[in-house]
C-alpha cells in the first residue's frame, strides 16, 4: 500500500472574531491544522458558565469549533444559536451549554472539546491554550491594574503591559506537541492584548512559540481598537508583542494595502476605531518580510479579513501551489 504524503502541519493561535474568519478558508486547503484557543474570557454567556460551572470559558472555542465543522448549516447554526428570552437561559449559546454539559460529562473541559470536535466533525484539533480560566489583568501606564478581559477595553486607559493569574498555568502538552511539530505558526488576527496575548502568556507556551523551527506568521488587524490599540500602526503591534515575549519571534508579517472606503470609516468613528497604519519601512526595519496585499473584505458594514485571500496567503507559505484548494 502506498502511504499518502503527511498534510503540512499549522497551527493557529489566538480567539475573538478574527480567528474563526481566518479558520474557515484554511480549513479547505490540504493542512493539518491545530487551533489554540484562549480561555481568558469572562463576559457574557462564556463568563456566566465559567463563575457558575468553575470551568473554563467556551464562547471563543465554540466559535472555533463552528469555524472547522463539518456539518450541515442548519446544524451549525443551531449549535450557535443564542436565546432571548426573559429567563436564565437569555443570552446563553446552545454550543455554550453543550460545551458545559459535555464537561459535566465526562469531567474534563479538554475532553468535552474533543467529544463536541468529534460530533460536529472538526477539521483538525482544537486546544484550549490551559486546561484552566485563567484571569487577564492589565497595567495601564498610570499604574493601575484593570482586572478581567472584558473589562479591560473599557478601562479609557492606555494599556503598558498585560499579564494572567493564577501564578501556576499549565498548558497542555498537545499544545506544546503541535507547537514543536508544526511548519508554520500563525499569530492573529484578534484583539492584541485580549485574545493573542492570554494565549502567549501562558507559561511555557510563549516559550514553545519562541524556540520552535517554524516559520511565525502574524496576520495583521485592519482596524485600531478602542481601549487596546487606539493610534497603534502594524509596528506597534509587532513591538508590544515582542515587548511581552522577550523574544523576536515574527518572520512574516501580513498587512492590507486597500484602502478603507470613507463610508465605512465613517461607521467605526463611533467606536474610536481607525485603520491601522501599514509602517512598511519600520516593519521591514524590525526584520520581518512583509507580505502587503488587499486582504478586506466587506459584510454587512463590517471589515473583516478576506478569509479566502489570507488563506490562500498562508497556504502559499508552506510552498503550495496558489489557488490549491482541497476538494470536499
Amino acid at each position: 500500500m502506498i502511504q499518502e504524503p503527511s498534510k503540512p502541519k499549522i497551527v493557529v493561535i489566538g480567539g475573538g472574531t478574527g480567528l474563526p474568519v481566518l479558520l474557515r478558508g484554511l480549513k479547505k486547503y490540504p493542512v493539518d491544522i491545530t487551533a489554540i484557543v484562549t480561555v481568558a474570557d469572562d463576559g457574557g454567556s462564556s463568563g456566566r458558565i465559567r463563575t457558575e460551572m468553575e470551568i473554563p470559558p467556551p464562547g471563543d472555542i465554540r466559535n472555533v469549533l463552528a469555524a472547522l465543522s463539518d456539518v450541515e448549516p442548519l446544524v451549525e447554526e443551531m449549535f450557535q444559536h443564542r436565546f432571548n428570552t426573559t429567563n436564565e437561559l437569555s443570552g446563553h449559546s446552545l454550543g455554550n451549554l453543550i460545551i458545559a454539559a459535555l464537561t459535566s460529562i465526562t469531567g474534563d473541559f479538554v475532553h468535552a472539546v474533543q467529544e463536541m470536535s468529534r460530533v460536529l466533525n472538526v477539521h483538525g484539533k482544537v486546544l484550549p491554550a490551559a486546561n484552566q480560566s485563567v484571569v487577564l489583568h492589565a497595567e495601564m501606564e498610570d499604574g493601575t491594574i484593570v482586572s478581567g478581559e472584558s473589562k479591560i477595553p473599557f478601562s479609557g486607559k492606555k494599556i503598558k503591559q498585560v499579564f494572567l493569574t493564577p501564578e501556576i498555568i499549565k498548558p497542555l502538552p498537545e499544545t506544546i506537541r503541535a507547537i514543536r511539530e508544526a511548519d508554520l505558526i500563525v499569530v492573529g488576527p484578534g484583539s492584541l492584548y485580549t485574545s493573542i496575548l492570554p494565549n502567549l502568556l501562558v507559561p511555557g507556551l510563549g516559550d514553545e512559540v519562541c524556540k520552535a523551527t517554524a516559520k511565525k506568521v502574524y496576520i495583521c488587524n485592519l482596524m485600531t481598537q478602542a481601549g487596546e490599540t487606539l493610534g497603534f500602526t502594524a509596528s506597534n503591534h509587532i513591538e508590544a508583542l515582542y515587548d511581552h515575549m522577550d523574544c523576536k519571534f515574527i518572520d512574516v508579517v501580513l498587512v492590507n494595502n486597500e484602502p478603507v472606503p470613507v463610508h465605512l470609516q465613517n461607521r467605526y468613528q463611533a467606536e474610536l476605531a481607525q485603520p491601522v497604519l501599514f509602517d512598511v519601512d519600520r516593519l521591514i526595519a524590525l526584520g520581518m518580510e512583509v507580505i502587503y496585499d488587499q486582504i478586506i473584505s466587506y459584510e454587512n458594514g463590517l471589515i473583516r479579513h478576506d478569509t479566502e485571500k489570507v488563506a490562500n496567503i498562508i497556504y502559499s507559505l508552506l510552498g503550495g501551489e496558489s489557488n490549491q484548494i482541497a476538494q470536499t
